[in-house]
């Protein structure tokens, strides 16, 4: 900003964790970004505000792997909990959860999701520096699998074992730098492929979960579109194929069981946790889940596919 210039700033919408502004300057538009400690939801939720740097660091080391799979950081201010990056204007990057809710899937965007990811989990794989520099073991904790895995175990105290089993797994897997809120509404389609948005959730943990994490959303929009479920389904295994095909820091069978056992949980975390999704509104919406989700907890799937079978069967009926 020149000395003097007074900026248009225009709040945007969509975040629950953050304060996100358009900012007009004179040499073109930025988009700064704020942490918040308390969560913009009905649940008293809360996060602690130095995220916002573990999210800046992540962007910076994803662009570094796979150029342009995320905004450039174009200043930080640490001490104020805020960065600025580049303003990607909808006009030339869509937003992915937008073009869902429309029916139109796209598998091989999927895949490119899938890759990419896959890219950024090996570029970081095994690395002790990452590792060190991304210990955010209690942010994460707080503002994934509490409000998440352990929310859930409350709402359903019969498969609370099961869950705060693959609460204290999750915890315990430490292998790659993750995104942790790898999502539809957070992702753009770009002229050159997927950039990724909002990573507060960065940490150094279980590749697994952004895997399964992501595949959640597939299931829950065919519900919120029903006509195209068939198209998300394949998309479930799009990505989860091009995924599985970049994994080679450990063996690709062991990460696909430990996202295929967490996914049941963050289905049904998606209609009784802290967080659930806006838009499955109907009762027997929500029991569709719930009665998939809890059978999978109890005779948890080895395979991805044995999770998109079951979802499949439940929707058909």
């Amino acid at each position: 900003m020149t000395p003097g210039e007074n900026p248009l700033a225009e709040p945007l919408p969509g975040g629950v964790a953050s304060d996100i502004w358009r900012v007009d300057l004179k040499r073109g538009t930025v988009c700064v970004k704020r942490a918040l400690a308390k969560l913009k939801v009905a649940a008293d939720w809360r996060a602690p505000v130095e995220r916002n740097a573990f999210e800046a660091a992540w962007i910076e080391t994803a662009n570094r792997i796979a150029p342009r799979s995320a905004p450039r950081i174009l200043g930080h201010d640490r001490a104020a909990g805020l960065f600025a990056m580049d303003y990607l204007s909808p006009a030339t990057h869509r937003l992915w959860k937008e073009e869902l809710r429309q029916g139109r899937a796209d598998p091989a965007f999927a895949a490119a999701v899938g890759a990419t990811l896959a890219r950024i989990h090996a570029g970081t794989a095994n690395d002790a520096q990452i590792a060190a520099r991304f210990a955010t073991d209690a942010i994460f904790r707080a503002i994934r699998l509490e409000p998440y895995l352990e929310a859930v175990a409350r709402a359903h105290p019969d498969r609370a074992e099961r869950l705060r089993t693959l609460v204290e797994r999750t915890a315990g897997t430490r292998v790659a730098l993750i995104h942790g809120d790898v999502s539809p509404k957070n992702i753009l389609i770009g002229p050159r492929g997927p950039v990724l948005l909002d990573a507060e959730c960065a940490w150094y943990g279980d590749p697994a979960f952004d895997l399964a994490f992501c595949l959640n959303h597939f299931l829950l929009k065919c519900l919120w579109t029903p006509s195209a479920w068939g198209g998300f389904l394949q998309s479930f295994r799009s990505m989860a194929q091009a995924y599985l095909a970049g994994v080679n820091w450990e063996a690709s069978a062991g990460l696909e069981r430990r996202a295929a056992e967490l996914l049941p949980g963050l289905f049904l975390a998606r209609v009784d946790g802290k967080s659930p999704v806006e838009y499955l509104t109907e009762t027997a919406d929500k029991d569709k889940v719930r009665r998939v989700a809890r059978a999978l907890l109890v005779e948890p799937p080895a395979r991805l596919e044995d999770v998109a079978n079951a979802w499949s069967r439940e929707i058909a009926a």
